[in-house]
């Protein structure tokens, strides 16, 4: 059986992380190694990573000195994994107890595959759990920017269908893919995922994952990085999609003018929703200001 790596990243999870390293460490696939990546914390984080370590040899911890920033440490999980497959976890995430099982399912099936999603229950801020099924086919498609078209679609329907940021890849092939700190980098390393080789995705709730809408300005003070990408975030986003492209050797002339043109696209898709939002916000403060 393979070995296959599962990356937590964390940052002062003292009061979240025990539940889901035991969803990890309840797989029925034996060969399993746990990388917690503790960036820094001030908590108890780091007692109790190295007591559940001490419990279970599966379980390697790494203490970052200094805090790397919120990408670095997710990368940094991946760089320690030693396991053919790897999957990233979230510190309030839980993995069913077949997740890594069905993976490699698909990877056996399809040998083609760098990674194999699942469905994903999601609970919001306000408790409520909504999944939502996919079953295109489009992304074992043998052509690039077939993927990356799908993919692009995704981005501009839901975040419900396919999470490839937390589904299982081959490592070997992802841990060479570059990642930049910015504003959606989460959406650009999906684009460079698809474009990089055929998904396999498994139609089960395998996982449980949290989410939150947080502002881009939020986000560019959670990931560091300079508070004016807030205002560009479609631009840069695209500009690095188009950057990736142009320098693919894996790609044919003709291919990377189909896939600039769907980035362009969705592009021109975005800033017709951002105009529009706009142009709604002025009708309203203009309609505030009319005397009544």
């Amino acid at each position: 059986m393979p070995l296959v790596s599962v990356g937590l990243p964390v940052y002062n999870g003292v009061e979240r992380i025990e539940a889901v390293v035991r969803s990890v460490l309840g797989q029925d696939h034996a060969d399993l190694e746990l990388v917690i990546s503790d960036n820094a914390s001030t908590d108890g984080t780091e007692e109790l990573c190295r007591s559940l370590a001490a419990e279970d040899s599966r379980v390697v911890y790494h203490r970052n000195p200094l805090n790397v920033g919120l990408l670095n440490n997710f990368v940094g999980a991946l760089r320690l994994a030693r396991g053919e497959f790897f999957r990233w976890v979230g510190d309030d995430d839980w993995l069913a107890p077949n997740c890594v099982s069905r993976g490699l399912d698909a990877f056996y099936d399809d040998p083609r595959l760098i990674l194999v999603t699942s469905q994903v229950d999601y609970t919001g801020p306000d408790g409520v759990t909504s999944t939502m099924p996919y079953t295109s086919t489009a992304f074992r498609s043998s052509d690039p920017v077939v993927r990356l078209t799908e993919m692009l679609r995704l981005l501009n329907t839901s975040h419900l269908m396919i999470d490839p940021l937390y589904g299982m890849v081959r490592r070997e092939p992802v841990v060479a893919i570059e990642r930049r700190n910015m504003l959606r980098e989460d959406e650009v390393y999906a684009t460079k995922l698809a474009l990089a080789g055929p998904w396999g995705h498994v139609p089960e709730v395998l996982a449980k994952r949290h989410w939150k809408h947080e502002t881009p300005a939020i986000l560019a003070r959670r990931l560091d990085v300079p508070s004016w990408q807030a205002h560009f975030a479609t631009t840069l986003q695209c500009r690095e999609m188009v950057r990736w492209v142009q320098a693919s050797a894996e790609l044919s002339e003709e291919q990377r003018r189909r896939a600039v043109l769907e980035i362009g696209k969705m592009y021109a898709r975005r800033q017709r929703i951002v105009a529009t939002r706009r142009a709604r916000k002025l009708v309203r403060i203009a309609r505030d200001l009319v005397p009544r």
